[in-house]
């Protein structure tokens, strides 16, 4: 039996010699390796931090000790450690997520892996601790992979700094490739005094005396607090010659390091030390991305940060080809746009390749600006580049845009500013999770006035609606699309004076109603084909349209909506404050009564799976809605369709009389 095999819990590892934790950090390599490769997930920053999450575990107590990964996407080693060794379903429907969840353990507190809050988190909850009189107790966030780059990070240092009496350690995983390890015979013996002068620095006895002397030296007059600055100035400037400590300092956070964070000795060192000072720590861990897989080393793009299903020998991709993604469609669209005009800028917020503007980056290396994680901030720069002449479009995945909305609401649509905006990965996304499910940014922009929401089909609509978009010069415009490959292309029946495509026409005619009139948002159209295809083999007509732009409200659409019994919008957003509702406030404005039912996602947290597992959970197949629409049809359930001519309209149990 392996070592990791005898691991149930983080005690286990206090058993263990130095060599038994070598052996065990090679040991949990090649675990990741073997079984990410055959699931895919997160496996270049897991690789990364193993020594690190070792050591972590060896000197604090979790769950007494609250341990903070973030992002979330970093704590694979963390779930082997504490007793989460079954990855043959990771990110899978019942199996383990590929964040840290509650539900699966006393030793995870946050989910949400959206970067940059941890160390909010961690004020809040050392906060508690101290005002619940458990102040003993540490808080341990472990921040990196470029989640300092967001200004709620530096929020959250602002207030922890305030308080010295708190303890937390903020381990900042610092895998930034520009680092070059300095070498030679002086770097080696620097290196080798840094720890016991690190344990000085933090021990109360060093800070009792300086804290002694500098009170000291400014109540003795001129002569005192001159000599205090001299020497206060010398010592900051010895130790910023140690160590790039400067900006943490001038917070008034104490620093360790830098450490080599795959040295499990000298980071379980570094962290005893932090431990042992009763207030805030930063220790600063040196680590390499992908360390000991040599295909994710040697991959320049993102050393496999995420990976799909590979050959664990090569790191190459066991699935090739295929059809194009929504992402790639977009690459390739707005770097065809970007030659054409020089006033289209691009910004992203450390997802240059992933939201796919590499390619317009690599055309126009001056016009696409990676904020980094900085939503808000690149939300209302876009604002001010728009205002300067630019047309900035902003590349970001759905669920990210949730943290921009006011930016968005004041910056961007108040000013009525020419700013496109790309959601990446709308929708249900699949394997990712509650945190990633791109599911709540239709309602989110309902209520941002003046805004225009594209959702297209298939790639010709995702490439047309993306110019339409970028033409529009005085509103904030949103394309949104889904995760993963694009489907088939559906083409129109017929294209309407205001641009909403009529897609299929069951039992009627043109201008002459129906049953049902099925309004598709954007990849939803293929699964209202389908269920229009069962409804007119129940001998139910039905009108399937897709707007295209779901904002503002098409006129066409109010009239079709009229002309038909009943209204089903099928939308892959929230249905609280989502389109099907937008579209019933529009028809009551216009004076059209008919009933309408909005089909989407419920206003819930939804778990990992499959797009197709997520959907047939929540209700969102076209066997359960054309269940749903006959009922209404033959006013069995409510919404009930508007009644026949002659036909009673049935009421709330009634069976229709027809």
């Amino acid at each position: 039996m392996g070592i990791l095999e005898s691991i149930r819990g983080p005690k286990d590892l206090d058993r263990l010699t130095s060599q038994e934790l070598t052996d065990l950090a090679d040991e949990i390599r090649r675990f990741l390796i073997r079984n990410v490769a055959q699931t895919g997930g997160h496996l270049g920053p897991n690789l990364g931090v193993v020594e690190l999450t070792l050591a972590i575990h060896r000197v604090f107590d979790s769950p007494r000790d609250s341990i903070i990964f973030d992002t979330g996407h970093q704590s694979y080693v963390h779930k082997l450690i504490t007793g989460r060794q079954d990855f043959s379903s990771l990110r899978q429907q019942g199996g383990l997520s590929g964040y840290p969840s509650r539900a699966e353990s006393e030793h995870d507190i946050v989910e949400s892996s959206h970067a940059s809050s941890s160390l909010s988190w961690a004020d809040g909850i050392s906060k508690a601790h101290k005002l619940t009189g458990q102040g003993d107790r540490h808080t341990v966030v472990v921040i990196g992979d470029g989640a300092l780059t967001g200004g709620m990070a530096w929020e959250a240092l602002n207030n922890i700094a305030a308080d010295k009496d708190r303890r937390i350690v903020i381990v900042v995983n610092d895998n930034g490739r520009s680092y070059a390890p300095t070498v030679g015979g002086f770097a080696d013996y620097l290196a080798s005094l840094r720890p016991a002068i690190d344990a000085v620095r933090v021990a109360p006895a060093y800070e009792g005396t300086l804290a002694f002397w500098k009170k000291r030296l400014q109540e003795g007059g001129p002569v005192g607090r001159f000599t205090y600055k001299g020497l206060h100035a010398a010592k900051k400037g010895v130790k910023d010659w140690w160590a790039p400590q400067g900006m943490f300092e001038d917070l008034g956070l104490k620093y360790l390091g830098p450490v080599d964070g795959h040295d499990e000795r000298a980071i379980e060192n570094a962290l005893t030390a932090a431990k042992h000072f009763a207030g805030p720590v930063i220790v600063h861990a040196m680590t390499e991305k992908g360390r000991g897989y040599a295909p994710a080393r040697a991959n320049e793009a993102d050393q496999f940060h995420a990976v799909g299903i590979i050959d664990p020998l090569t790191g190459e991709p066991l699935t090739v080809g295929g059809p194009a993604s929504w992402t790639s469609v977009f690459a390739d669209e707005i770097a065809a746009i970007a030659d054409e005009r020089p006033d289209v800028v691009g910004i992203t917020g450390a997802m240059l390749i992933p939201v796919g503007l590499h390619k317009f980056a690599a055309r126009h290396p001056d016009r696409v600006f990676d904020v980094g994680i900085a939503e808000q901030h690149a939300m209302t720069s876009a604002a001010g580049m728009a205002f300067g002449g630019l047309h900035p479009v902003v590349a970001v995945y759905s669920t990210f845009l949730n943290r921009a909305y006011d930016q968005l609401l004041m910056d961007v649509a108040l000013h009525k500013a020419g700013v496109t905006i790309v959601l990446d990965r709308a929708g249900v996304t699949g394997p990712d999770g509650a945190s990633h499910h791109g599911q709540w940014d239709m309602a989110l922009v309902q209520s941002v006035p003046g805004l225009h929401l594209a959702a297209p089909r298939d790639a010709t609509r995702l490439r047309e609606e993306l110019r339409e978009a970028v033409a529009v010069s005085d509103a904030p415009t949103v394309v949104r699309f889904s995760k993963g490959s694009v489907g088939p292309e559906t083409e129109a029946l017929e294209r309407l004076a205001d641009g909403v495509d009529v897609l299929r026409r069951t039992g009627t005619e043109a201008g002459k109603g129906g049953d049902v009139l099925l309004v598709a948002v954007g990849a939803m159209s293929d699964l209202a084909l389908d269920v229009a295809e069962r409804l007119d083999r129940q001998g139910i007509s039905s009108t399937v349209v897709d707007p295209r732009w779901v904002l503002p409200v098409p006129k066409s659409v109010l009239r079709l909506a009229a002309e038909h019994r009943i209204v089903v919008c099928l939308e892959d957003g929230v249905r609280a404050g989502g389109v099907g509702s937008r579209i019933r406030q529009e028809m009551r404005a216009v004076g059209v009564d008919t009933a309408l039912n909005e089909v989407g996602l419920p206003a819930e947290f939804l778990d990992h799976g499959t797009r197709s597992e997520v959907l047939a959970r929540v209700g969102l197949t076209a066997q359960q809605i054309t269940h749903d629409v006959v009922a209404q049809v033959l006013g069995m359930k409510v919404p009930f369709a508007r009644p026949l001519p002659g036909q009673t309209a049935p009421r709330t149990g009634s069976l229709p009389q027809l």
